[in-house]
């Protein structure tokens, strides 16, 4: 009889989940809420998270493994799933629900509406009683540019409120007042309510409502200078100046009614980045670089659904638009839409900005999310204190005698037992070196330990050989005169296409000796890197293994792991290299995957390079095209029924 495969021993019994809308809580062993997630139908989502262990994401694997219980509240509608999940992950701040991160403190443009004479200013406190806010800004003095041309406009108060209550106080204006920077009621210009109306202006200009403004202002001056009134129409003339500097500075990109925000997604496994661009009369009055530390795999969807939470969850009304431009829909967009509704008080709509210019404004949106996410994986990395920590505490946390200057990480990639391959991946001075990656071929092996013992054998048995690469006993790939090129017979060796080019070395590379061996794995690809290292007489190389259940650091011989800080520059390089090594792996496996299919489809006669292309294109892959019957090869346009049945007989073979 056979026993079905392992999963966690909370799972509930058949029956015991319901299949109303609701929210569920997985806890582990001490009562802490590890993640909140909502579902239409509980009793279907959970069971996406009970499924055999091997099945599930690695790091939705992690999550569930590292709980004890699961629990769950019944909802009456979806709406008050997404409200209530919202709640909870506020309160609870599980760690594995997405973890967001502003990029930076953004500066904001503020009307202090509460006070008795508002004034605007500069600033990054978005909990100023009563306050309208503009923004944000990507840098602060852009924010000063436009206060300085719209008070040219609309010249309401500028000075803080201690300058304000002594001139009110004396009777003599504010500094500001003086020289002509402050509008306000101090200055003796204006009453307290002329003033109130001159901020009502300038908020509504702000809001979107400039082409009021300046029919208004052109009126006027064509009156003024009608009249011969030729000071007073170049007063209205640079303040039209004055406006088309500041609609210069935020260009229009879409309609002039048009009042929404456009979210531009670009994620990888571990990070998403967000660049929010608020949309107001037809221009970007605003951006937000936010990013996103994923620790389980989600969707795009789901995705897009949590970042529109975070956004508009503690949000005034205000600041919620009449439309929300988003890369991809999440399931549940017609509750949200609800949601929103419900805090707006207006309707609201989420649509996929699909084409026209929404959907050229959120490829510029897309575009700058993929080059925020790039520097975010970078900027660690490439700063020195950042890298300096990271290999100090290395030291530190694995006891070395030094500080792990040239690491070596290995991977061992493998599709049902079949293509295995290995990698291996270079850093020095926490730094990646491209250009000296390597990939193997293994032939032959029982299981993941037994191809890493044989990779590493391999790699291990350059460092005895002798500096001269003539004296090795390798071959030359044809074209290049660079010592890294000879290597052994038996050894597939690739290198990373996005390596840099290096003409010509002293040494191979292969001979330089790691201060550290890092592999892919917990205590048993440890004791067999360890066995490797032990057969190839270089027990001085310090190893250890970073496990994915809950990235654990194992050492050799040693019964229990190393756990590092979340927060941890050693663990954040550890895991780059974990991750790189499985990346580059995996990049190789499908290339060899790809020759390999080619390859046996070249065998069939009458089917050419385009042909086999085109069939590979058209199913997917071979695993389909195998499934296919002639029939349904027979209606690709160009094979015909001959040509099919005779591709059918070779991979039914």
């Amino acid at each position: 009889m056979a026993r079905s495969a392992p999963t966690v021993s909370y799972k509930p019994r058949p029956g015991e989940i319901p299949t109303n809308p609701g929210v569920y809580r997985f806890r582990d062993g001490d009562g802490r809420v590890l993640y909140v997630g909502k579902a239409k139908n509980l009793r279907a989502r959970l069971s996406n998270y009970f499924a055999p262990l091997h099945t599930l994401h690695e790091r939705t694997r992690r999550m569930v493994t590292t709980a004890a219980s699961v629990e769950w509240t019944v909802v009456a509608t979806d709406v008050d799933s997404l409200q209530l999940e919202y709640q909870w992950i506020k309160e609870f701040d599980p760690p594995f629900n997405v973890r967001y991160r502003d990029d930076k403190s953004y500066p904001f443009m503020a009307i202090t509406l509460a006070d008795e004479a508002p004034r605007v200013i500069v600033t990054r406190n978005r909990r100023i009683p009563g306050a309208k806010y503009f923004g944000p800004y990507p840098k602060v003095w852009a924010v000063h540019d436009t206060i300085d041309l719209m008070i040219r406009v609309f010249p309401i108060r500028t000075c803080s409120d201690s300058s304000y209550k002594k001139a009110m106080a004396s009777g003599r204006p504010c500094f500001p007042g003086q020289i002509g920077r402050c509008g306000g009621p101090c200055s003796m210009k204006v009453t307290i309510e002329e003033h109130r109306a001159v901020v009502d202006d300038f908020v509504a200009f702000m809001a979107g409502g400039d082409q009021r403004f300046t029919r208004e202002l052109t009126a006027r001056m064509r009156e003024a200078s009608a009249a011969m009134d030729y000071e007073a129409a170049a007063v209205y003339r640079d303040k039209l100046q004055a406006i088309d500097a500041v609609l210069n500075k935020s260009a229009l990109v879409l309609a002039a009614d048009t009042d929404a925000d456009l979210f531009g997604i670009a994620e990888d496994e571990l990070a998403a980045t967000v660049q929010h661009f608020v949309i107001r009369g037809g221009r970007v009055r605003g951006v937000r670089a936010t990013t996103i530390e994923k620790e389980l795999d989600i969707s795009g969807g789901d995705l897009v659904d949590q970042v529109l939470q975070r956004t508009y969850g503690n949000a005034p009304s205000t600041d919620i638009p009449r439309q929300v431009l988003v890369p991809s829909m999440p399931e549940d967009a017609a509750e949200l839409e609800a949601w929103l509704r419900e805090r707006r008080g207006k309707s609201v709509t989420i649509q996929v900005a699909q084409r026209g210019r929404k959907a050229d404004l959120m490829k510029t949106a897309s575009l700058n999310a993929q080059q925020a996410l790039m520097l975010h994986k970078t900027r660690r990395t490439s700063d020195y204190v950042a890298r300096s920590q990271a290999l100090t505490d290395l030291q530190e946390a694995l006891g070395l005698a030094e500080a792990p200057l040239r690491i070596e990480c290995f991977d061992v990639s493998h599709l049902g037992g079949t293509n295995v391959v290995a990698s291996m991946v270079v850093f020095e001075d926490g730094l990646p070196r491209k250009d000296q990656y390597r990939s193997f071929g293994v032939a032959e092996t029982t299981d993941d330990t037994d191809s890493l013992h044989q990779v590493l054998m391999r790699r291990l048995a350059y460092l005895d050989r002798p500096d001269d690469p003539a004296a090795e006993a390798g071959t030359v790939f044809p074209g290049t005169t660079d010592a890294a090129s000879v290597v052994a017979p038996t050894d597939e060796i690739v290198t990373d296409p996005d390596a840099e080019v290096v003409t010509s070395r002293k040494r191979p590379r292969f001979a330089y000796r790691p201060q550290l061996l890092v592999v892919d794995g917990g205590k048993p690809q440890v004791e067999a890197a360890a066995r490797a290292l032990a057969d190839a007489g270089h027990e001085e190389i310090a190893l250890c293994g970073i496990a994915k259940r809950l990235e654990e650091v194992w050492l050799p011989g040693e019964e229990y792991p190393v756990i590092l800080p979340r927060t941890s520059e050693a663990l954040y390089l550890l895991q780059r290299l974990r991750d790189e090594a499985h990346r580059f792996a995996i990049t190789h496996q499908r290339k060899r995957r790809r020759r390999d299919i080619q390859s046996v489809l070249t065998e069939v006669p009458g089917l050419g390079d385009a042909r086999i292309k085109a069939l590979l294109r058209h199913f997917g892959s071979v695993s389909a095209l195998k499934k296919a019957t002639p029939d349904e090869i027979a209606q690709l346009p160009g094979v015909g029924p001959k040509l099919a049945a005779a591709v059918h007989a070779h991979l039914s073979a």
